[in-house]
């Protein structure tokens, strides 16, 4: 009996994460199983990862949910599962660890919903952005108007949930669904190139900069400013700080923790 592929491979190669969707057959199209698997991965990764490289086995990221396995729900538990989205991609965007993304093919609906939870994303020529619900007579559940909507507006979003748009990976650059464009197969290179200068960060300066940043945006610019002031106050009072300077004045990388 042929033994089931893992609905996620990870494999590390020192401080650098590899995470890959394994549902290739599917287009990597999300299912509760998968879900349950992110957040597994992203609840306890292992202590000397620094970094992960999340990407799609095959031709594709992540082509939305799994309509093949969709189950039907109530509105009680509709909302139960919305929330249960909720939580993961919040554990994937804040929970520390920072993610890149290997974008290509499908990046539809849910798998959006992922790609917009990561820290950068990276996109080849044949990424096709869209988010579909409206044709299907659903609503987003994954978090895209917290997240997609404060990335290319709401104005945007909504135009592009209303027509069924498909943006390119040029265009997904110029609205920031995009860090970058590369060309075909360049994105994995320049994601473990780009993973290797995030690693070499000094850890709570990571870990400050994906939480921060984004709940700072959301505050009162007063209280915003005040948050940063005390991220600041905790990032200059650590030993890192203090071998950030000397490295800087010794003309040398640092050695940080």
């Amino acid at each position: 009996m042929t033994k089931p592929e893992k609905i996620l491979d990870f494999r590390l190669d020192g401080a650098i994460g590899s995470l890959l969707i394994c549902r290739e057959d599917k287009r990597n199209a999300m299912n509760d199983a998968l879900l349950e698997a992110l957040d597994r991965f992203f609840a306890a990764p292992p202590p000397e990862c620094r970094v992960v490289v999340l990407s799609g086995k095959g031709q594709h990221f992540c082509a939305g949910l799994d309509l093949s396995q969709h189950v039907k729900r109530n509105a009680e538990e509709t909302l139960h599962h919305s929330r249960r989205w909720h939580s993961v991609m919040e554990r994937i965007q804040s929970g520390g660890l920072p993610v890149i993304s290997v974008l290509r093919g499908a990046v539809i609906g849910g798998g959006l919903e992922l790609a917009a939870a990561t820290h950068v994303r990276i996109a080849e020529p044949s990424t096709v952005f869209q988010l579909p619900e409206g044709r299907r007579g659903i609503f987003v559940g994954g978090g895209a108007t917290a997240r997609i909507g404060r990335i290319i507006g709401a104005d945007r979003m909504c135009e592009m949930m209303l027509t069924g748009r498909k943006y390119s990976a040029r265009e997904g650059l110029a609205l920031g669904l995009a860090h970058y464009a590369v060309n075909a197969d360049e994105a994995l290179p320049l994601a473990h190139t780009l993973a290797a200068k995030i690693a070499a960060n000094a850890p709570l300066s990571n870990y400050l900069m994906l939480n921060a940043i984004a709940r700072i945006n959301d505050m009162a610019q007063s209280d915003g400013l005040f948050v940063e002031s005390l991220a600041t106050a905790l990032a200059q009072s650590t030993p890192d700080a203090d071998e950030g300077l000397r490295a800087f004045l010794e003309k040398r990388p640092p050695k940080f923790r």
